[in-house]
C-alpha cells in the first residue's frame, strides 16, 4: 500500500519524446531547407539578366557609333573659299581632300564656289561611290615582279619641271613666279575692271592649285587675306624691291619666314575679285598697293626669260 501523502508524477515515455525531438528536428531542418532552394532560384535568375543587362549597354554604344559616323555637312557663305574652310573646319588633307570629297557638288573649277552650296566633311559626298574594302587585297595578290605601267610618269613629269625650272631662272636664284610662264593680261593694260583704270601687274596662266614660287631670295612681309586680292603674299628682296603674289587658294608662308629662290610659297586660285583661276603678279617699290612697277622687266634684269 502506498504511503499517504505522495503522489506519482507521470512520466512519458521513450517514444513519445523520441516523436517531439524528430518533430522538432525536423522543424529545425525544415528552415535550411528552404532557404537554399530560394537561394538556389536566385542563382538560376541570375544568369538569365546578364544578357538583358549586356544588351542594354550595347545599345548606347551603337548609338555612338552611329553618330560618329555620321558625316558633317557645312553650308558655304559669302567670301569663303576652300583652303578657309579646311583650315576653319579642320579638314585633314587640307583643302585638296575637301575638293574631291566634294568635286560632284563644286565642278571642275575648286576656286568657284557659291553661297549655299553644302560640302560634305570627312567623308565623300552623297552621289560619289565609295572605295571597297576589296580593292587593296588586288595590288596585294598582284606577282611582285609584274611592272607598274604609271610609275615612269612622275619622273617624266619631274624632268619636265626642272627642264623648265632652268629655262625660266638663271643661276643667281631668281626665277618666274610659274613654270610654263604664259602671261595672259599684261602689266598697264587699260580697262574699267581695275580699280586705278590699268593693271598693276602681269596675270600669268595658271590652273587652281599650281604651285605658286617666290621669284627670288628674300622676306615675307605680309601672307593673308587682302580684299578685292584675295589671298596675297608680298615678298620683301635683298634689292629692296617687293614682289606680290595675288588669289591665291592656299598659303604655304607666313609673315617674317624667310624664302629662296624657287621655293614654293602657296597655290594659285581665284579667290577676291577675280574672273577665274590665275596669279596676279605685281612687283613694287613699297610693300602696298600703288607703288608697282613693269614686274616683267624686273624679272629679265635678273635674268630670267619670259
Amino acid at each position: 500500500m502506498p504511503a499517504k501523502g505522495k503522489h506519482r508524477r507521470t512520466t512519458s515515455g521513450p517514444i513519445t519524446r523520441g516523436v517531439l525531438a524528430a518533430g522538432t528536428g525536423g522543424a529545425v531542418l525544415a528552415l535550411p531547407l528552404l532557404g537554399a532552394t530560394g537561394a538556389h532560384a536566385a542563382e538560376q535568375a541570375a544568369p538569365a539578366a546578364k544578357p538583358a543587362a549586356a544588351a542594354a549597354q550595347s545599345a548606347p554604344a551603337a548609338s555612338v557609333a552611329k553618330k560618329a559616323s555620321t558625316p558633317k555637312t557645312y553650308s558655304v557663305v559669302s567670301g569663303d573659299y576652300l583652303s578657309k574652310i579646311a583650315a576653319d573646319q579642320k579638314v585633314k588633307g587640307g583643302w585638296q581632300k575637301l575638293y574631291q570629297d566634294n568635286r560632284d557638288v563644286v565642278g571642275d573649277n575648286p576656286s568657284l564656289i557659291f553661297p549655299g552650296m553644302k560640302l560634305t566633311l570627312g567623308a565623300k559626298a552623297a552621289g560619289q561611290a565609295a572605295p571597297t574594302e576589296a580593292a587593296p587585297s588586288k595590288t596585294e595578290q598582284a606577282p611582285e615582279n609584274e611592272p607598274a605601267p604609271k610609275a615612269s610618269a612622275p619622273a617624266q613629269s619631274t624632268a619636265a619641271d626642272t627642264s623648265e625650272s632652268a629655262s625660266e631662272g638663271d643661276s643667281s636664284g631668281w626665277t618666274a613666279p610659274v613654270a610654263a610662264a604664259n602671261v595672259t593680261t599684261q602689266y598697264r593694260a587699260s580697262g574699267a575692271s581695275w580699280s586705278s583704270g590699268y593693271h598693276t601687274g602681269s596675270d600669268f596662266q595658271a590652273a587652281s592649285g599650281t604651285s605658286v614660287r617666290a621669284i627670288g631670295a628674300g622676306t615675307v612681309v605680309s601672307a593673308g587675306w587682302s580684299g578685292s586680292y584675295g589671298n596675297e603674299i608680298v615678298i620683301q628682296h635683298s634689292d629692296g624691291m617687293y614682289s606680290q603674289y595675288a588669289h591665291l587658294s592656299s598659303l604655304g608662308v607666313s609673315a617674317g619666314q624667310t624664302v629662296t629662290g624657287g621655293e614654293q610659297i602657296g597655290l594659285s586660285g581665284s579667290t577676291g575679285n577675280s574672273t577665274g583661276p590665275h596669279l596676279h603678279f605685281e612687283v613694287r617699290t613699297g610693300p602696298s598697293y600703288g607703288s608697282d612697277v613693269d614686274p616683267i622687266a624686273y624679272l629679265r634684269s635678273h635674268g630670267v626669260s619670259i
